[in-house]
């Protein structure tokens, strides 16, 4: 099958390479402060880029943090819909550097065994996903053969994003009169495989917390004080050995209390997602065995139940050789994600209290819940933007919208923000896949999809126009 949009795509591919490749050499990694002025560079790349696309208007916008971007293409159309594009420009650190095959900033093309790919840190999160917009909205036009879309295009590009978009929400509302929109197209994910379209439909929210526990006030020699005194260290393993029960799920009372169960239909679409376990084991998630909440799916669980995780813990002495001690304190960091209708602010108290609940004596504790958080989101299945987004992917794989397979992003993103400041509804459009080894060294974007999630976008601002969302 061909269609004018993908012809299009297919004859303009060296464009889309040579802008992505381009805009991969700017290490615009947010987290380190040591990067301000490459992630400054990106947003001005990214505005020179857009302006040179077409786009009537260009905007960097500063924050209190990294600068976003933001254009808009109005079509001619009286009572034209308002689509508004998501997306980040910034990367996530690069550590280990050692374990790249390939310098992380040269994009270096290899021949993966389900065809070309990009390697660089951004090709898929987010530069790629965002890059293939560019080359979408000319081929949208150039289809339709029309001198501005068929729907007001605008983008929201952050900088941000892999440092947990703190200035985002603010943004937002600032800017809310710019940002109307009747629908929001987050291009921050992707698809279960390259032979299996589909279309996120959802993704966790997340809170994070930190715990300290207190013995001794200093560290005591364990040959005079050992069975003796608490050790924090030994509560701290006991502490987080009970946060999960034998059936896996998170001990801490009124966690559940707001989650919303899966219906059945949700789980039926779930399992309509080709999903190898043991290939997934070996490959991407690169372990032994799975393990989760009793009852679901490995899908489910890391799509759509709730989790509780401990990412750290450290105390006492780790340096060579061995030091007798009982240590003064221990600490962990836990992230929760969640999933509708649990919200962030409320897990601190829900940990704390627990945690004070289930302290040894002598042990004195003290956790810490950040502000602010990421809430769940998730999309309409049966509303007529959803429809859109089917016909045009479907389109752009050559199969039926009926055909385009329903998955959920176990990751978190500013996109509830989006919903709650903005009022519209979202759609997910994104190129990336579970092999991709985002945030990982090596990153990389097969080559296909990117071209297939250009040629889609193309479709996506046709099939808007047609859904009369207003």
């Amino acid at each position: 099958m061909t269609s004018a949009e993908r012809d299009f795509v297919l004859d303009h591919l060296d464009d889309l390479h040579a802008d992505l490749d381009a805009w991969l050499r700017i290490p615009s990694i947010s987290a380190d402060p040591a990067h301000s002025r490459d992630v400054a560079a990106s947003a001005t790349w990214l505005a020179d880029a857009l302006r040179r696309v077409g786009f009537p208007t260009v905007e960097i916008w500063p924050t209190d943090g990294a600068p976003a971007v933001f254009a808009e293409w109005p079509s001619a159309d009286a009572g034209a819909p308002v689509a508004l594009v998501y997306g980040h420009h910034d990367v996530q650190p690069v550590d280990p550097l050692e374990l790249w095959e390939h310098p992380p900033f040269e994009p270096t093309r290899v021949e993966g065994p389900d065809g070309p790919e990009l390697h660089a840190r951004g090709a898929i999160d987010d530069k790629g996903n965002v890059a293939f917009h560019l080359i979408g909205i000319r081929a949208h036009l150039a289809a339709t053969g029309r001198d501005t879309p068929a729907v007001t295009v605008k983008l929201l590009i952050e900088g941000e994003e892999e440092s947990g978009s703190p200035h985002f929400r603010r943004l937002l509302e600032e800017r809310r009169d710019r940002l109307v929109c009747d629908v929001v197209v987050v291009s921050d994910t992707g698809m279960a495989a390259p032979d299996v379209p589909s279309a996120v439909t959802a993704m966790r929210g997340l809170a994070d917390a930190e715990i300290t526990l207190r013995g001794p006030a200093v560290d005591l020699h364990s040959g005079s004080f050992g069975g003796a005194v608490p050790n924090p260290l030994h509560a701290l393993a006991e502490l987080v050995a009970a946060l999960h029960d034998d059936q896996g799920r998170v001990t801490i009372p009124g966690f559940y209390d707001r989650v919303r169960p899966l219906t059945d239909r949700e789980r039926e679409l779930m399992s309509r997602v080709p999903f190898d376990e043991q290939a997934w084991l070996a490959g991407p998630a690169a372990s032994r065995a799975t393990y989760g909440e009793a009852g679901f799916s490995t899908l489910e669980r890391t799509g759509a139940r709730p989790t509780a995780e401990v990412n750290g813990m450290w105390g006492g002495y780790t340096g060579p050789g061995h030091k007798t001690i009982i240590p003064a304190d221990a600490h962990a960091k836990l992230t929760f994600r969640l999933v509708s209708d649990q919200r962030p602010e409320d897990v601190g108290p829900l940990l704390e209290a627990w945690v004070r609940a289930n302290l040894p004596a002598g042990i004195e504790a003290e956790v810490h819940t950040p502000p602010g958080g990421v809430a769940p989101c998730a999309s309409d299945l049966d509303s007529p933007a959803m429809d859109a987004l089917l016909s045009a992917i479907g389109q752009a794989f050559d199969t039926a919208p009926e055909d385009v397979l329903f998955t959920r992003e176990g990751g978190s993103g500013p996109e509830a923000d989006l919903v709650e400041v903005l009022g519209a509804p979202l759609l997910f459009l994104g190129a990336g896949l579970p092999t991709d080894r985002i945030h990982s060294p090596n990153e990389r974007v097969l080559l296909s999809m990117l071209h297939r999630g250009a040629e889609a976008a193309a479709h996506l601002w046709r099939e808007l126009a047609a859904a009369r969302l207003r």
